[in-house]
């Protein structure tokens, strides 16, 4: 991809960026029903296209070479597997972005996953906005691994640190994250 120093230029950008626009300090109930003083919300990031650019750029950067997908959770992960793919391209490099669903659909095929499936037994590389306790990263896994796709590793914008990484750990996966939460809420207390 870039050089080093495009690199760590890039990733200051994106921190700042995830400060300012995704993180929020208060009271907050998060999806796992825990209570946090802290909150990352990565859309208005992702969903941006200067945002979705650098995460897009750094997220590639940690994808295995022999990866022919990668896939997420819907909502978070929508964004994120379009701009890999997407990103991918300028690369030369062949990626499919796979949308792995919350519930099969309702009708039609009753279909969990959408996308152009790669041949049984390929890697897939998942992609996450951001984990807490690991189970939306785990329930895309079990949901590929289920059709015979080979997971090992998932990557993450923001890890809370809060036993996400622990729990892929016990199923095999690997987990790398762009930023921790420290980092985004450090940032956020400097003057933007």
């Amino acid at each position: 991809m870039n050089d080093f120093m495009d690199r760590q230029v890039n990733r200051e950008k994106l921190l700042t960026l995830l400060a300012r626009d995704a993180y929020r300090s208060g009271e907050f109930t998060l999806s796992s029903g825990r209570k946090s003083n802290h909150y990352v919300n990565c859309k208005p990031v992702s969903l941006n296209g200067y945002g979705l650019r650098l995460i897009s750029e750094a997220l590639l950067d940690h994808v295995e070479p022999e990866s022919l997908a990668v896939a997420g959770l819907t909502l978070g992960a929508d964004p994120l597997v379009s701009g890999v793919v997407m990103t991918a391209v300028n690369y030369s490099r062949s990626l499919n972005a796979l949308i792995v669903r919350k519930e099969p659909k309702g009708y039609g095929m009753g279909k969990w996953l959408e996308g152009p499936l790669p041949p049984q037994g390929a890697l897939v590389t998942v992609l996450e906005d951001v984990v807490t306790s690991g189970a939306s990263s785990l329930k895309a896994v079990k949901q590929l691994r289920d059709i015979g796709y080979q997971v090992n590793k998932v990557i993450a914008i923001v890890d809370r640190e809060e036993g996400g990484s622990l729990a892929m750990k016990e199923d095999k996966i690997e987990l790398v994250s762009l930023f921790v939460l420290n980092e985004i809420a450090n940032r956020s207390k400097q003057d933007l």
